[in-house]
């Protein structure tokens, strides 16, 4: 017995045979369908449902979803909805229809352009990256990270083009450090990396970063940048990249050789008459002995990874020469087994010694040559 030839038998139990095969397969349902049960006696029909609904319950809502839908005869409609009303009274209901979703999805934003200005010597730098794609228009987050603490500051909002051309071209004439534009993705890959550290420190983040933070949650960090091969006669001129403006922030911070700056200059000052060589002797031994301390392992890959970043920013400004010298310095002091030998790592420390000499002496404020990053 099929639905299709329910008359063909004739009579009540027909129809309930024809419904038990339509409750199986609901979906394969068609107007034929609907046309056969609309021919069957309304009395008989209501009985019929009302059978099936009460032998069969909830297995019985997607063929009487189907009846009352509006493919089916009002008559047909009719009873199929006072049979699903019956169900209702018993607790029995269809699922929720799911939510529709909206007519047009909205699109991942994307980072579009980026810029990243030179490292400090404290190991920060700015990020502007600029997002395009949902509904907004483009957006523009700011951030500053370091390589040490993670995230330091962000903020950011709508942007145009014309004022975002009137913010970099302000912001190229105030700062210090050179900017450049970056790729894009290489740009949220530095944010995705200052994240990690957060999570390694199991520091928090900062609460403006909330409304950004999804933009970076599945992007990978940035790819290892190239190492130079080892070339002494280019790291030998490592003396010419502390000359820079970009690098005239970077030396040891001066709040960790405290004690060594005090003791050099005790030694200078001393008003035993003793030789300039032995004078020179004692301020060496304090140099070495800072360096040594303060460039572990670890504190000479990072130094050596600021200037590897640093190369970038030398090479988009022109300026490959130079570039090439700090790719040298840094492949050598990542590398050195005797870094008190290291010209680059020594500078960085004799530097660290006079500023904090000049804070020992009032004539420098603490805070003004501070290193540390807090957070």
């Amino acid at each position: 017995m099929t639905v299709a030839n329910v008359h063909a038998g004739g009579g009540a139990d027909a129809l309930g045979r024809a419904l038990l095969e339509a409750m199986a397969h609901p979906e394969r349902l068609d107007a034929g369908h609907h046309t056969h049960f609309a021919a069957a006696p309304a009395g008989e029909l209501d009985a019929a449902l009302r059978t099936l609904a009460a032998e069969h319950g909830a297995a019985a809502l997607p063929l009487l979803t189907a009846l009352a839908s509006e493919h089916a005869g009002r008559e047909v409609r009719r009873v199929a909805r006072r049979a699903l009303y019956r169900l209702a009274q018993r607790g029995v209901t269809p699922p929720a229809a799911p939510a529709r979703g909206p007519v047009v999805a909205r699109r991942q934003e994307q980072a579009s352009r980026a810029w990243l200005s030179g490292v400090d010597g404290s190991g920060s730098r700015a990020v502007w990256i600029v997002f395009e794609g949902g509904f907004g228009g483009a957006t523009l987050c700011s951030l500053i990270v370091n390589d040490v603490t993670g995230i330091v500051e962000v903020a950011g909002g709508p942007v145009t083009k014309k004022r975002l051309a009137a913010e970099l071209a302000g912001l190229r004439a105030s700062q210090k450090l050179p900017w450049v534009e970056s790729d894009p993705a290489r740009a949220v890959g530095l944010v995705v990396e200052a994240l990690a550290l957060h999570r390694a420190r199991g520091a928090a983040l900062p609460p403006a970063l909330t409304r950004w933070q999804r933009l970076f949650e599945s992007a990978p960090p940035p790819a290892p940048l190239p190492e130079a091969a080892p070339d002494p006669a280019l790291a030998a001129r490592a003396a010419e990249l502390l000359e820079l403006p970009e690098l005239a922030g970077w030396f040891v911070d001066p709040e960790a050789v405290q004690s060594d700056a005090l003791e050099l200059l005790e030694a200078r000052a001393s008003r035993l008459v003793v030789s300039e060589h032995i004078k020179a002797e004692r301020e060496s031994a304090i140099v070495t002995r800072v360096v040594e301390r303060e460039f572990s392992p670890e504190a000479r890959r990072r130094w050596a990874r600021r200037l590897r970043e640093m190369v970038l920013v030398f090479a988009a400004t022109g300026r490959a020469d130079i570039a090439a010298v700090a790719g040298a310095v840094a492949t050598t002091l990542a590398a050195t087994r005797d870094v008190a030998r290291d010209p680059f790592a020594a500078s960085l420390a004799q530097r660290g010694l006079e500023y904090a000499g000049e804070v020992a002496a009032g004539r420098v404020s603490a805070a003004d040559v501070s290193r540390t990053q807090r957070g």
